[in-house]
């Protein structure tokens, strides 16, 4: 069922001017869902988006340098740290007390610091394809430590890919680069479908009104985003989702992040990468509700 959308823009700071939607019955819980570096909210795909909306109010919104949000780091620099204060201005604006956030790779990142920075915000958090704000180490079943630091890095095609200049070669393209990207980020263990993430791609670009890709993200400050007491202390009902075709932040990532935010628990997601295709949304989905309806039973109970 494909539910009404209402579109809002709203203030979130000084010069900064943020695209939400809103999708579901306004009295259900919210949903607040936080997409990846450079990445736009229709990133989430319209059928995993409805899915959720059966049971949750659920907000998306564009990322300040995506989508139809306001296009102004060269003129206004900002922190990523600033990019997790617009959730918040997201909820404040929506005048949302408190919400279920899901925020995905970036997103996941932008989520642990409204976890830890703003816990009285948030219901539940659902933490995908990302790595944990901790320099706590992680402990293997078999008792081995590593550092934080010496967890596994990001898959080589992945770097290769990102260090690529970004040519202006016209709207098919930018498409096709896009997709490849989508292929790469995907993992090796599901079919990939090309055509899916074309048009999820084209949708993004017709949202933005231009198929320019911005480098905004990745030039921004990221320091000061560590959290390591905070999160520990966390005791909001968090899940981390298990990609184990994660090239982005592999195994054993989920694994340290549920060992170092407090009371998080693991799920995994069969055949998941770093991206959202339809054969993982149906468990995704699912993982997500149920995680949100226990964090209610908890806290009616």
């Amino acid at each position: 069922m494909h539910h009404p959308a209402t579109e809002q823009c709203i203030d979130a700071a000084p010069g900064v001017r943020l695209w939400t939607e809103r999708r579901g019955a306004p009295d259900a819980p919210p949903l607040l869902l936080v997409m990846g570096a450079a990445a736009a909210g229709v990133g989430w795909p319209e059928e995993m988006v409805d899915a959720l909306a059966e049971h949750h109010h659920v907000i998306r919104y564009d990322h300040r340098d995506t989508g139809r949000s306001t296009t102004a780091y060269d003129e206004q620099p900002y922190r990523v740290v600033d990019l997790a204060q617009d959730a918040v201005a997201v909820l404040d604006a929506l005048e949302i007390p408190r919400a279920h956030m899901a925020g995905l790779s970036l997103g996941g990142m932008l989520t642990q610091l409204v976890l830890a920075d703003h816990p009285d915000r948030v219901l539940s958090a659902t933490l995908m394809g990302t790595c944990a704000l901790s320099t706590r180490p992680y402990v293997a079943p078999d008792g081995t430590s590593t550092p934080a630091a010496e967890l596994p890095p990001i898959f080589p095609e992945v770097l290769e890919m990102w260090a690529r200049p970004v040519e202006d070669e016209g709207l098919e393209a930018e498409l096709d680069r896009r997709v490849e990207h989508w292929r790469v980020l995907g993992g090796d263990q599901l079919p990939f479908d090309e055509g899916y993430f074309r048009d999820l791609e084209r949708r993004v670009v017709v949202h933005a009104g231009t198929y320019k890709a911005s480098t905004a993200h990745g030039r921004a400050d990221d320091s000061g985003m560590l959290r390591t007491a905070p999160l520990a202390r966390n005791e909001v009902p968090v899940l981390v989702t298990v990609a184990p075709a994660e090239p982005v932040f592999p195994p054993p990532h989920p694994q340290h992040l549920a060992q170092v935010v407090g009371g998080a628990r693991l799920v995994e997601i069969p055949g998941m990468g770093h991206a959202l295709p339809p054969a993982v949304q149906g468990p995704l989905v699912a993982a997500i509700l149920e995680h949100t309806s226990a964090a209610a039973a908890r806290r009616a109970g």
